[in-house]
């Protein structure tokens, strides 16, 4: 594609050299960079991309893109290759990637999720309801990037880089997907990784503190006015009525129409009669001319939020009951509360919960539903933060009824060694606890704890598939683990039925 085309739309533009020239790709990485390509300098938290122009020189970079901060004294420009100066250059290459990729974002329907929590639930929930009335739907996010039923090649980010962003709509109009459905995290919209995508609709789950660091947001105005730039770049938000945040957000963003759902407060989608117990939610809304019962296999009052989310989009869309109900019911998302099916009926939930905060927040949600106990097993990373180690023991001992101790991913740490941390916690709170290190025997000795009116909260890997021990990643899926445990169980609890019978 010819330069000139790839740079329409960006102002303030200085430079020196041709622009009239054709160019292969848009990188941002020295290394990735190939003969003909365009090179963008990115200025990171930890590194400055100023600092590799050499090596995408000597890699065949024909351009090179600044920022107006870089020092441009220290840039010995080589002959041929074309210097451009920009405001910047985060926006500057998300421009381009939009103007390279012919704006693919503008050939579907885009729905941006936002918020704390929520987000992939959510997203889940709207693909499996739209997929009901036959549309095509592509999804990026945190576990999973779909089209249709194709995972793609997932990201280390919940919300893409823009030039990555933009190669997936790209690969998602191709495939010509009708919508396309995204998490939208307050870092994308602070560096500018969805600057220049042309959503159609938004959606405001909620917002709690959390995020609030050096490296992401000052405080909790600077984290709600960062997730209130998604709405300024769509036409229609659908937002939590009874979320404290959201409702200022129709006078912070007047060209915005925004639609309300809730449980609380009046909403134009409203939630009645909840029932939630420890492996579904169900709930009243109207659909049409009818007030419908839907339910939801994913348990707690939060996830009433994100079906009610769902179902707003769905309505804009013209679904119907059945495929409302039917979407909600059927949808299962990765290691996010997700409630395993088994032989002995038992509620066993595998949650992704491996922080204070959302270990404090999972297991407050099945305490507030579960009859009888709340059994958790959770351990801590290695070769990460270990302040939280205790923090999170004092939380499981606090709120769960029995807690066991394990592994998690120990990196090059001893697990055992992680372990005594978190205990430093739960001993201040005189709870029912035992260590089990590993973390398969763990899984086992809750399960075989747990009646049908316990839940079995087992956090921290959720989606993973792995356990990372020294350097190597074992394979480790707790769904598989968890069925074989409860097939095990369910053997020997036959057998002894049977030799009951015999005599």
């Amino acid at each position: 594609m010819n330069l000139k085309n790839i740079l329409v739309g960006i102002e303030g533009i200085k430079g020196k050299g041709d622009i009239d020239i054709e160019i292969n790709s848009i990188k941002n990485d020295s290394r990735k960079v190939e003969p003909g390509d365009v090179f963008i300098s990115i200025r990171g938290f930890v590194t400055d991309g100023a600092n590799y122009i050499d090596d995408a020189m000597d890699n065949g970079a024909k351009v090179i893109v600044v920022d107006k901060d870089t020092d441009l004294k220290q840039i010995k420009l080589r002959e041929g290759v074309t210097l451009l100066v920009v405001p910047d250059s985060r926006i500057a290459m998300a421009q381009m990637s939009c103007n390279f990729y012919d704006n693919p974002s503008r050939k579907f329907q885009l729905i941006g999720v936002t918020g704390t929590k929520g987000k992939t639930t959510t997203t889940y929930m709207i693909k499996s309801i739209l997929e009901k009335k036959g549309l095509k739907v592509g999804l990026i996010g945190t576990i999973h990037n779909y089209i249709g039923s194709t995972q793609l090649e997932d990201s280390d980010r919940t919300t893409p880089e823009s030039l990555e962003l933009q190669e997936l709509f790209a690969k998602m109009a191709d495939a010509k997907c009708d919508v396309v459905v995204m998490e939208v995290s307050s870092q994308s919209l602070k560096l500018n990784r969805v600057y220049g995508s042309d959503f159609n609709i938004g959606i405001f789950t909620n917002l709690s503190e959390e995020h609030i660091s050096e490296k992401e947001h000052a405080d909790m105005q600077d984290y709600f006015e960062t997730k209130a730039k998604l709405f300024t770049m769509c036409k229609r938000a659908y937002i939590n009525a009874d979320d404290i945040y959201a409702i200022k957000l129709p006078k912070l963003v007047p060209d915005c129409e925004f639609i309300t759902f809730g449980i609380d407060n009046y909403a134009k989608n409203l939630a009645k009669d909840l029932t939630i117990t420890n492996s579904y939610a169900d709930f009243r809304v109207k659909i049409g001319d009818r007030n419908e019962r839907v339910k939801t296999c994913i348990p707690g009052r939060f996830s009433v939020y994100n079906a009610l989310a769902a179902i707003s989009i769905a309505l804009q869309f013209g679904c119907n009951a059945d495929q409302i109900k039917e979407g909600l019911l059927e949808v299962r998302v990765p290691g996010r509360s997700e409630m395993i099916d088994n032989s002995l009926e038992l509620p066993i939930m595998i949650d992704y919960a491996h922080s204070p905060e959302s270990l404090e927040s999972i297991l407050n949600a099945v305490k507030s539903y579960t009859r009888g106990r709340v059994i958790c097993v959770f351990g801590c990373g290695g070769n990460r933060d270990k302040q939280k180690r205790p923090l999170m023991g004092e939380i499981a001992g606090r709120i769960s009824d029995y807690t066991i101790i394990t592994s998690d991913n120990p990196r090059d740490e001893e697990p055992e060694e992680i372990i005594k941390e978190i205990e430093e916690g739960i001993k201040k709170t005189k709870a029912n606890y035992k260590v089990i290190v590993d973390r398969k025997e763990a899984i086992k000795k809750a399960i075989e704890m747990a009646n049908k009116l316990d839940i079995v909260v087992i956090a921290g890997k959720g989606h993973e598939m792995y356990q990372e021990i020294k350097g190597e990643k074992k394979e480790f899926d707790e769904k598989k683990i968890v069925l074989e445990i409860v097939d095990e169980l369910k053997k020997k609890e036959e057998q002894k039925n049977t030799k009951k019978k015999k005599k």
